[in-house]
């Protein structure tokens, strides 16, 4: 039943776009759907997505065939949605599903910040359902529309370095500097990477994974750096600053199908990412300790904060508490309860 309320889902999102409205904002209803389904919520399902689909513009048509031979003029070409949707459908079609995810990823990670890391985020949603067993069609194509939005949208990160030092993620994050104009759209913002000082030398800080397991472990660190810190900063920018959490987690869920030498790759990038996102938003100085949610960390914990950001209701809140919990789980910080309760706060109460 549960597969089947989130294939419903997806087919339902099958012909929207992946953006919508004149500002161009993402369409988060197959992420979204998602999680209330895996977090047993699945019986509101049909209700989010009838009132989110009302907002909602249609997937445009393809104008011209990208092929094997032609990707890379149009890799980055946001016009090109709807011939990146056709090409990447017909991957999954016609070549085994972890094929098509082994052979894009590594060519689609140096654009990751793709609709502010909503390319990456949508993909890592798909694979985590292709993961659990349900591998129906709808759901093949849901992993088609996730790499084709991050392949029209592709965007890099200038500057972008790999970890070289010896920090871990947490004093990592703590050290990055910020832009001088922390205003004005994501291009304006990044513009000023070339210009910061210590923008490179931020990034290397970040310790070098050993092996694949231990990206894999910095991987798990830096989410909950990243969760942690929206705690106290996230005041600044509500809605961009979960993505320096949700899109090293979307990493994190995806590399499980993907080979261990993408693992480093993979950490590097979206390292990068995140700390972008915060360098170009997030405010220099915390919000104090003592002015902010506390949560007790009881025994239905997890169940009570995503109960409350279904309550909610805004998408945001539900795929940040959906990171939230796992990193709850993972470590029992209860300051991650606590940065679920700040997004509800910033975001709708």
């Amino acid at each position: 039943m549960t597969s089947a309320i989130l294939d419903e889902a997806y087919e339902r999102f099958h012909d929207t776009g992946p953006e919508w409205g004149e500002d161009r904002l993402t369409n988060h209803g197959p992420m979204a759907a998602e999680v209330l389904v895996r977090r047993g919520h699945e019986k509101l399902v049909h209700r989010w997505v009838d009132a989110y689909l009302r907002r909602l513009d249609d997937l445009p048509s393809a104008t011209e065939t990208i092929t094997d031979d032609t990707w890379r003029e149009a890799l980055g070409d946001q016009r090109r949605i709807g011939d990146w949707t056709q090409f990447m459908r017909r991957e999954v079609a016609e070549a085994p599903w972890r094929d098509v995810l082994r052979t894009w990823w590594p060519r689609l990670l140096p654009g990751i910040v793709a609709g502010a890391t909503h390319g990456v985020i949508r993909t890592s949603h798909a694979v985590r359902t292709l993961l659990s067993g349900d591998e129906n069609p709808v759901v093949l194509d849901e992993l088609a529309n996730g790499l084709a939005f991050w392949a029209a949208r592709s965007l890099g990160i200038p500057d972008a370095t790999a970890p070289t030092g010896t920090l871990d993620p947490a004093a990592a994050v703590a050290a990055l500097p910020r832009i001088a104009e922390q205003e004005g759209p994501v291009l304006h913002r990044f513009g000023q990477f070339p210009a910061l000082a210590g923008w490179t030398s931020a990034q290397a800080a970040l310790r070098a994974p050993a092996d694949p397991d231990d990206a894999r472990a910095l991987l798990s660190d830096l989410i909950t750096a990243t969760t942690v810190h929206y705690l106290s900063h996230g005041q600044a920018s509500p809605v961009l600053l979960v993505h320096a959490a949700t899109a090293p987690n979307a990493v994190l869920r995806t590399i499980p199908a993907l080979p261990t030498e993408m693992w480093a790759p993979s950490l590097a990038a979206v390292w990068s990412a995140s700390a972008a996102i915060l360098a170009a938003y997030a405010p220099a100085q915390p919000v104090p300790r003592a002015e902010l949610p506390v949560v007790e960390p009881t025994t239905d914990a997890i169940d009570d904060a995503i109960g409350l950001a279904v309550a909610n209701g805004d998408e945001h809140v539900i795929k940040f508490s959906d990171t939230a919990v796992d990193v709850f789980a993972r470590t029992g910080d209860a300051e991650a309860l606590a940065a679920a309760a700040r997004v509800r706060a910033l975001l709708g109460g």
